[in-house]
């Protein structure tokens, strides 16, 4: 049953890669998303995004926790989760295949840029609920050049959009008032 669930997954996955591919890979394309991916790379574009609201002193704080929301993403995805799973990217399948940025030397699942951008993107969007759709928007992007660069199948990319939630949720509630006091009360009562 669980190598029937797995064929179904890879099918799956081959399926929109080749749709990609066929119906909507272009030579416009092919320049604008190794630039959109590249915005993704190191999680650059929210770490700028962050740096700008450090600078500013009313923002401070949602700067901060845009860091450590990607700190936190990044352990989780490349630093764990990666490891687990083990999973071979789609470009390192195919040797014909005719690259437009180098390929990664990480494993696929979960997609890191993917997981790192949307955990960003929610923090930034509680806190600035007027341009949630921008910073979506982005993270959307940002998803959408991994699947076209071939360089992760879709549900690497879901992985990584659910993971970034789950990563910025979970910050937020750390950052909760008092939750660090609740956890050390636990532990005491424990020991």
């Amino acid at each position: 049953m669980n190598l029937n669930i797995l064929r179904k997954i890879d099918m799956f996955d081959n399926y929109i890669l080749f749709s990609i591919k066929k119906y909507v890979q272009n030579k416009y394309l092919d320049m604008l998303m190794p630039i959109v991916t590249d915005m993704g790379n190191l999680g650059i574009v929210w770490i700028i995004i962050a740096i700008i609201l450090i600078l500013d002193k009313p923002y401070r704080m949602v700067g901060n926790v845009v860091i450590l929301t990607l700190i936190v993403s990044t352990i989780t995805g490349e630093g764990i989760v990666k490891h687990i799973v083990r999973r071979t990217r789609p470009c390192n399948q195919q040797n014909s295949l005719n690259m437009l940025i180098s390929k990664p030397v990480s494993y696929s699942f979960p997609s890191g840029h993917t997981l790192s951008s949307f955990a960003a993107a929610e923090v930034l969007s509680m806190y600035f609920t007027e341009y949630k759709l921008i910073f979506i928007g982005i993270a959307f992007l940002i998803a959408l050049s991994r699947m076209y660069l071939y360089v992760h199948y879709p549900t690497d990319v879901i992985a990584g959009v659910i993971l970034g939630i789950l990563c910025s949720k979970l910050i937020f509630i750390i950052l909760q008032e008092g939750f660090m006091e609740k956890v050390a009360m636990f532990y005491q009562n424990i020991l």
